[in-house]
């Protein structure tokens, strides 16, 4: 068969198969050019899940008379004319395809006014082919309207292969949020089968996040910022809490959504230390960069991109993500605490001994320790004796700082002490509920802390500051080769100093070949090749590894919840305000190491109304 040339509409219709692939693909590419054009309103309806309607209007700058028919024609866009205007790209949309797409699959009425003109004119094409020889007149005024219908009529085949109406929706919905988050300074509507699913008027912050995904994300919701090098990050992020096993990740890049494996890996490396592994984070982040510095044209619906400098991105939102969640309960009232606590004057639960309990019952119980387990004594650099004096990194583990005297005046010296009017943010003890709960009142009201569980996270700060101090090293009898990619060899080259200050002793045998020498004491009783590819592969393609820290973390969590108190300890209130002081001055406070809540608040409006005070 020989070669010949495809005709327009064919070419059309196989570009509409990787444009328009479904109705939400229409409300996106149509809601992006409303965005392009400046809008300040767009109201979008969708009948039967968009198969039989899609209708987009706004309050744009709209279309002139002779542009109109050009609007429905491949490659014909006012947004680049060359290849620099490609490269630095900032419009949604660029390519000229949407549109021509669209009229190619379904019957398309294109109204629109400029500000200048007198009345609208209307364009309408079917499968491809005008309805009129030109532009007719049409009443509206400023702006555009794109009407959508029988998505895929002259494509069967193509029809066949979309889902039901319901579904359809939900994508339609879920695509035009997206669009909405990004662009707070327009308003947004949404109707579905005459019904309004959402309606957002221009509005900022947490508020306008909280509207269009969750509440939560206004109420309990962390505001992060950062920037370097031109380049700015902010967003919202949830508490664990709010975590869930489904992808709740809100990635823009210049205001594009894109999903992106190394910005979705940067998150989740931030949320490690207080995130259950079951559990996704839940966070909205936007990226605002250079365009040149952003390669949009990699996908045909445009959800990807190609950093130039994705190394120097990862670590700016790994570290602005880590440093909003691992902020301190007293970062702002309780200063005083958190500089006593790092210059080491207030000791408090530091000096622990091993006092290991197994669970039991909610009372009382003898407090009595257990031994350190052989296998952590032996992998901490001690030997398998029972006898000897467990210690990680020269931290005793114990409650016996738990065990200062209760006296009788120890309420109100320690009320004394304070000005008038500044609690600490935790409070003062007032008990302890069912060997448990500390309960405790601050100004506000009552707060509730899980004993073990604030403790434990106590402790596991302490553990890793330690280790981070000092890396100690343990020689391997003989090298042990392993295979890994040339990229990741290639680290070993370029990084060898940074892994010998991790405790790492590798070098670079051949192309794919390394061999590992020493490892941290730590893991020494672990298997390397179950870390170091991991490690030296994360290192190739983020510029920086959490393999090592990961396995060398878990250890320690463990040992930090064996140590913690447990319940039915029963604390004096001396001791139970040294753990709410020390709380407060820990990073990452809010949460123990599985992501669990480590203390609430019952604010005493709210305890007025539960006993219908005042009414």
């Amino acid at each position: 068969m020989s070669i010949r040339r495809l005709p327009d509409l064919l070419i059309s219709q196989i570009a509409a198969g990787e444009v328009v692939e479904r109705p939400a693909a229409v409300v996106r590419e149509l809601v992006e050019n409303s965005l392009d054009a400046g809008a300040t309103r767009i109201d979008v309806t969708v009948e039967e899940g968009g198969i039989r309607r899609i209708f987009v209007d706004d309050d744009g700058a709209g279309i002139g008379v002779a542009d109109l028919p050009l609007a429905l024609e491949r490659h014909a866009t006012s947004k680049i004319a060359s290849l620099d205007d490609l490269d630095g790209v900032a419009s949604m949309g660029f390519r000229g395809e949407a549109l021509a797409s669209m009229a190619s699959v379904a019957r398309v009425t294109l109204t629109s006014a400029t500000a200048e003109a007198v009345h609208a004119w209307q364009w309408t094409v079917e499968g491809g082919r005008p309805q009129t020889d030109r532009p007719v007149p049409a009443p509206r005024t400023a702006g555009t309207t794109v009407d959508v219908r029988d998505l895929f009529f002259n494509t069967p085949a193509r029809r066949k292969f979309l889902k039901s109406p319901s579904t359809e929706r939900g994508h339609s919905e879920v695509a035009l949020r997206r669009l909405a988050l990004a662009h707070p300074e327009t308003a947004v509507k949404l109707v579905c089968d005459g019904r309004v699913v959402f309606q957002v008027p221009p509005q900022t912050g947490p508020a306008r996040i909280g509207a269009l995904l969750s509440p939560a994300f206004a109420t309990q919701g962390v505001p992060f910022e950062g920037e370097a090098g031109g380049t700015r990050v902010h967003g919202i992020a949830l508490q664990p809490e709010f975590a869930s096993g489904k992808d709740s990740q809100y990635l823009f890049v210049n205001r594009r959504f894109v999903r992106d494996r190394m910005l979705a890996h940067a998150i989740r490396e931030a949320y490690r230390d207080i995130l259950h592994g079951g559990t996704a984070p839940a966070c909205v982040l936007f990226l605002d960069t250079d365009p040149a510095q952003v390669d949009v044209n990699v996908h045909p619906a445009k959800s990807e991109v190609r950093f130039r400098e994705p190394q120097a991105l990862y670590r700016l939102v790994f570290h602005t993500l880590e440093r909003a969640l691992a902020t301190t309960i007293g970062m702002d009232t309780a200063g005083e605490s958190a500089a006593r606590h790092a210059a080491g004057i207030d000791q408090g639960l530091a000096t622990l001994r091993w006092g290991h309990q197994q669970s039991m019952p909610l009372q009382a119980r003898d407090a009595g320790t257990a031994p350190m387990p052989a296998a952590w004594r032996v992998a901490l650099g001690g030997d398998a004796s029972p006898t000897q004096s467990a210690a990680v990194g020269g931290l005793a583990f114990i409650p016996s700082a738990l065990a200062a005297p209760h006296t009788a005046n120890a309420q109100p010296d320690r009320e004394a002490a304070e000005p008038e009017g500044q609690s600490p943010p935790l409070g003062h003890a007032l008990g302890l509920l069912h060997g448990a709960f500390i309960l405790a009142q601050n100004e506000a009201g009552l707060v509730v802390v899980d004993m073990h569980a604030a403790h434990e996270r106590i402790l596991y700060e302490r553990l890793k500051a330690q280790m981070d101090e000092r890396v100690e090293s343990q020689a391997l009898l003989e090298p042990l080769p392993l295979e890994v990619s040339e990229e990741a060899a290639a680290v070993v080259d370029l990084h060898g100093d940074e892994l010998a200050a991790l405790g790492v002793d590798v070098s670079r045998l051949g192309a794919q070949t390394v061999a590992l020498r020493a490892t941290p004491t730590l893991l020494a009783r672990s298997d390397p090749r179950r870390w170091l590819v991991r490690l030296l592969d994360e290192w190739a393609t983020y510029g920086r590894s959490s393999a090592l820290s990961a396995r060398r973390d878990a250890f320690l969590a463990t040992c930090a919840c064996h140590a913690a108190v447990r319940a039915g300890r029963a604390l004096s209130l001396p001791e139970m305000d040294t753990l709410l002081r020390d709380l407060e001055a820990t990073e990452r406070g809010g949460h123990c190491n599985h992501g669990r809540p480590t203390w609430r608040s019952l604010p005493i409006a709210e305890l007025d109304a539960l006993f219908m005070r005042g009414r």
